[in-house]
């Protein structure tokens, strides 16, 4: 018989236990078993069920709970510590049940009605490591909620946890609705501007939500390709998935005149697509409609949702323009399906999904061979796994992403998405600035609402000696995604830029918003070290060493030049070994 084959999913756990359980029980055993069978009853079980979870595991004091959204642990975890507060408020001190909970986005081993592995196991650690009445959240958990729940974080940077073979990224949770930070309203552009929001996945089965957000994702790529519009990127979007929020908001936050809210029906071979416009002046609905069809017809109907927004909006347009909007990623139903799961992968952004979407990718191109974006995502985790120091065989890896990177550029000539990640990744990979750049500016030529093509173009610019452009097209960057999980990678490049020009206090400004929200990234810390360094403070700049030692413990002056970007100009290169030097890198 063939050996079963492991299961697997991707879920958040919520691991809780009771802080000082042992001395709870001696003092008063009957007691506190009591009370903590109330509070599993009328507290824990409630809110577990509010939240769509499942309690898969009690331990005496303990228990595990998982949930399909990192959003609802996080919302559960909050409201739990507030009721066990709550419910304590009339106790003495030495009788109070107190909760420790530790979060975490990860792969889990399925078993049963059981679930193991690396996914419950951080959780585990972190719950151990929070304070009483403390929620600590590991990295992947929070890139999944930050600007979704009205919650506050503070980031503790990279920690080791108990077992645990890598450091984890960790934030600690407050229920504290005032520590969300406002969001500052943006000028609308001059030409009509538009944000399309999440689409509600009503197919009944949260696995279908990758196809929901995949509809999005293509609706707003065809929609940028329009010159004379302002399209929101997506992944600033996103920032609204799973929140009630009134479109006047959106529009302020946004800084844009329209919203687009819709939802997905997909069942069988049947799909259903309803959308409504909405101007967020006045809150007023333009038009709404259904469209209903086959599976197989799924770009046909996004063409349809697309034409009849442009028509409302902007209807004096090129015919070229809308001939290229029409543009259709690939002609197979199944490598389509197979990108869109690898999309929603990569949005995790942890070491696992990246080797699934990876693998995923693969699969879209075994399928569809002249599959321009699946070649350009699957590059670009390549680039991930370099940069955060996850590559196992590094002249292998190197030598495959530049080959996804070259197919994505020749096969994809006239697709923004391609020839800016094919560009990004030989650029990065073989520091081939001269050859990479004229794909950027095509890029931008094609599709001038991509906001990572305006990210990738700065960063050249950058590399050529051009600090001045190169901030001004990180700021177009961000702009047109203001919300973006890449934004520290965009503020660090700024921060780039403003010590490339000398400019060191801006510098340090830049790089530390980069690490507030990011506090283990090992580019903003590099950034953060040198600019202090340079500017004379050397008391911040090895505290910063330190830091930057501790999430990148093997970096040396000896290979500095692996993470260095292509400079066009020698005294960037040696400002930036100087400015580490003078920290204390050691050679």
């Amino acid at each position: 018989m063939a050996e079963e084959r492991v299961q697997r999913r991707l879920t958040a756990i919520l691991a809780a236990d009771v802080v000082g359980y042992s001395r709870l029980m001696q003092q008063d055993e009957a007691g506190t078993l009591s009370a903590l069978k109330s509070r599993r009853s009328d507290v824990l079980q409630p809110l577990v069920s509010k939240y769509h979870g499942r309690i898969f595991k009690l331990m005496g004091d303990g228990v595990l709970v998982e949930f399909a959204s990192a959003v609802n642990a996080i919302q559960c975890a909050i409201d739990l510590q507030q009721a066990m507060a709550a419910a304590n408020a009339d106790l003495p001190e030495n009788r109070r049940i107190v909760l420790r909970i530790g979060v975490n986005l990860g792969d889990v081993i399925v078993e049963g009605d059981d679930l193991y592995g690396d996914g419950v196991n951080i959780a585990a650690r972190l719950e151990e490591a929070a304070e009483p009445g403390g929620i600590w959240v590991s990295g992947s958990a929070y890139d999944q909620v930050r600007n979704k729940v009205e919650v506050g974080f503070e980031g503790l940077g990279s920690r080791t946890l108990k077992n645990m073979a890598e450091p984890v990224r960790v934030y600690r949770a407050r229920p504290d609705r005032e520590a969300k930070i406002a969001r500052p309203a943006l000028t609308v552009p001059d030409k009509p501007s538009i944000a399309v929001l999440p689409f509600t996945n009503m197919s009944g089965d949260s696995e279908q939500e990758y196809f929901a957000d995949g509809m999005v994702e293509e609706i707003t790529t065809a929609l940028s390709r329009f010159r004379n519009l302002f399209v929101i990127a997506r992944n600033s979007s996103f920032s609204y998935k799973g929140r009630a929020v009134e479109v006047k908001q959106v529009g302020r936050e946004l800084g844009v005149r329209y919203v687009l809210e819709g939802s997905v029906r997909k069942g069988g071979e049947r799909l259903r697509i309803t959308t409504q416009l909405i101007d967020t002046a006045t809150g007023a609905h333009i038009w709404a409609d259904r469209f209903d069809g086959a599976v197989a017809d799924v770009f046909d109907l996004q063409d349809t949702v697309t034409t009849r927004i442009v028509g409302t909006i902007a209807p004096r347009l090129e015919a070229s323009e809308i001939e290229r909007a029409r543009l259709k990623p690939t002609e197979d139903l199944s490598a389509y399906d197979y990108y869109l799961r690898g999309l929603a992968a990569t949005n995790r952004r942890t070491r696992d999904t990246c080797d699934t979407a990876l693998q995923l990718f693969y699969n879209a191109i075994e399928r569809d061979p002249h599959f321009a974006l699946a070649y350009a995502e699957a590059a670009n985790c390549y680039n991930e796994r370099k940069m955060n120091g996850w590559m196992v065989d590094r002249d292998h890896e190197i030598g495959e992403a530049v080959h996804l990177a070259r197919r994505a550029i020749e096969i994809g000539r006239d697709d923004a998405v391609a020839l800016t990640y094919g560009a990004l990744v030989l650029c990065y990979m073989l520091h081939e600035l001269d050859d990479c750049a004229p794909y950027v500016d095509r890029a931008i030529a094609l599709n001038s609402n991509f906001a990572m093509a305006w990210s990738a173009s700065g960063w050249m610019k950058i590399c050529y000696g051009d600090p001045d452009a190169g901030i001004e097209h990180q700021a177009r960057a961000m702009r047109l995604s203001p919300f973006d999980p890449r934004m520290s990678w965009w503020q660090t490049a700024t921060a780039l830029a403003h010590t490339c020009a000398g400019r060191y206090e801006e510098a340090v400004s830049w790089a530390e918003k980069a690490l507030q929200d990011q506090p283990g990234l090992t580019g903003a810390l590099r950034m953060a070290t040198v600019s202090h360094a340079l500017a004379g403070r050397t008391a911040e700049a090895q505290r910063m060493m330190a830091r930057l030692r501790q999430a990148d413990p093997r970096l040396r002056v000896s290979n500095l030049d692996d993470v260095m970007p292509p400079f066009r100009r020698q005294e960037d290169h040696l400002r930036i070994f100087e400015g580490l030097r003078k920290a204390g890198l050691p050679e």
